[in-house]
This record gives structure tokens, sequence and C-alpha cells, in this order.
């Protein structure tokens, strides 16, 4: 069985405004209110100025999924998270795995925007299903998944979600291990991958918050960072050369405020990255136009455990 879904269809569920639910609502509003984005613009945004062609959404009947609590020593508290399945596999079935990070102002269960983990692995790209992959996704805060005192996302993501995936049987093994963001999250995925290209096989971030500069980060968001020394250790664009050997997709819309950013990241990519500057703005309908190949991508590369 297959589920179709319009924009407006879309919209009324919540990944059409994904923006206002888990992306722009908190991000836009967080760079209106420093200056950053004029409200001019945040405005066009709201009134559709900024929406881009997107073909309807065609889904099989989803998969399970797996929702908890467990304490993080890393982040010392303790954390929500969703392992999702897709359609046709179940708990106990061996599979490739994603991690997706949520946005600023998000959590595990908007990692996706409301479309939720389990639609999104039931999503058929160009009439065809995904490639069966699992996804998975944990609170990080607002913290832009890079280590602060007392609290270390970063840290949380790879010693605590991952192995807990994989005893389930989920990304074991070589090139079995992929990771996708949008905004904050579309930052950390490029950030964790060049943090253990080891370990994960591809990389897709939709709309990437990338700062140019610790002071452009300080004035919008002083949370973002802990220090000068923590910006410059965790620089998307000063160690991308990091990412040899990982796949790359980043796409992100030619309105969109971090634009320079991505453009600076962009051409120190390796050869081979997938780069994709188009009409939109930072808004749902960019990342609903863009969900749909960063999974394919993935999904594509991820080899299925033996």
């Amino acid at each position: 069985m297959s589920l179709r879904l319009t924009r407006r269809q879309l919209i009324g569920t919540g990944l059409g405004g994904l923006a206002g639910a888990a992306v722009a609502g908190a991000a836009g509003a967080e760079l209106i209110s420093h200056g950053v984005l004029p409200g001019r613009g945040f405005l066009s945004q709201l009134d559709g100025a900024c929406a881009v062609p997107a073909p309807p959404m065609i889904f099989s009947a989803p998969g399970p999924s797996v929702s908890g609590t467990f304490y993080s020593r890393a982040r010392r508290r303790d954390v929500g998270y969703t392992i999702a399945y897709p359609p046709g596999h179940r708990p106990g079935d061996r599979l490739p795995l994603i991690i997706a990070l949520h946005a600023y102002g998000g959590d595990h269960s908007s990692a996706l925007g409301r479309l939720g983990l389990a639609h999104g692995l039931a999503l058929r790209v160009s009439g065809r299903p995904l490639p069966p992959i699992a996804i998975a996704a944990a609170d990080g805060g607002g913290g832009y998944w890079n280590p602060h005192p007392g609290d270390d996302p970063m840290g949380m993501v790879v010693g605590e979600l991952i192995p807990r995936c994989r005893r389930a049987g989920l990304g074991v093994g070589r090139k079995s291990l992929g990771i996708i963001g949008i905004s904050m999250g579309g930052y950390g995925a490029i950030l964790l991958a060049e943090r253990y290209p080891d370990m994960l096989t591809a990389a897709a971030a939709i709309s990437p918050a990338i700062w140019t500069s610790y002071a452009q980060a300080r004035s919008v968001n002083p949370g973002a960072y802990a220090s000068a020394a923590a910006f410059a250790a965790a620089d998307a664009v000063t160690h991308a050369n990091s990412l040899r050997g990982v796949a790359v997709r980043v796409a992100t819309g030619l309105g969109d405020p971090f634009l320079p950013g991505v453009r600076a990241l962009a051409r120190r990519l390796p050869p081979g990255a997938v780069v994709r500057f188009g009409p939109g703005c930072r808004t749902g309908p960019f990342f609903q136009a863009q969900l749909p190949p960063s999974l394919a991508f993935l999904a594509g590369r991820l080899a299925t455990p033996a």
C-alpha cells in the first residue's frame, strides 16, 4: 500500500511547516532577534515567497518504531530516543543505520521534522522504496552538537546511542553507519563525520547552520559554543579535509542566511562531495524537497550487515 501526500497536506500534517515547528521557528526567530535575518525576510518565508517546487511525497506503510529514555552520562541527564525500522522489518533485524540529529529547539521526535522517522524510511523516491535501513535519534539539547561543560551531546551519540543501536543489530560492521541533520543538526552531521570519519560512511546535511567565526556565532547564539577554543575545535569549515573517505551531500537554499558559511564549507569539501545550491530559503518547503534525495543518498551508500 502506498500513501501520497501533497505539499498542502504535508503543511497540514507538519512537514511543510517544519520551519515553524522545528527549525525556522527556533533558528529563524533567533536569527531575526540578533539582526542576522531581517524581519521582512522572515515574513517573506511565511507568505510563501521562498517556496520551492516539490513533488508529492509517496510512502509505503511505515515500519515499527521503538521509543524510550536512557540516562546519558555524557549529557548528565535522561534523554529521549527513537529507533525506527523500515517497512517490512522489525526489531531484531540486522540493518544499516542512519543517525538523525535534530535542529535547534527540537528533540528526538523532530529529527526529520513532524514527518517522523518511520515515515522518512517509508518514502518512495522516484517511485522506488529506499533500501532497507533503520534510523535513530536522541535528544541533543541546544548546544549545537559540540561538547560543553557538563553536557556533551556528541559524546552521547558516539558513546551511548550508537552502541545501544549496535547491540540491537543496527549499524554493525563496516560501511553501515550514516548521519543526517537539518539546520543545527546538519552542522552536527558534518561535525561528527569530521570527528569520526572511520566510523561514519556517509553524511547528509540540509541547510546546515555553518558559522564563519566565533564572534558571529556568539552574537546570534551565545550558547552554541562554550568558548572561542571550542569553536575552533568544532569549526566545520576548518576541519573539512577530515571528510576524505566519507560520502557527503550538502544542500542549501540561495535565500538561506547561512549561505556564506555553507559556501565556505563547500570550497573545502573533498572531491566527490555532492553540493546542491538552489532556489529556496530556510523553510519547510526547501527541507521537504531535500529530505528524499538526502535519505536516498545515505541509504544507497550503506552496506547491510553480514
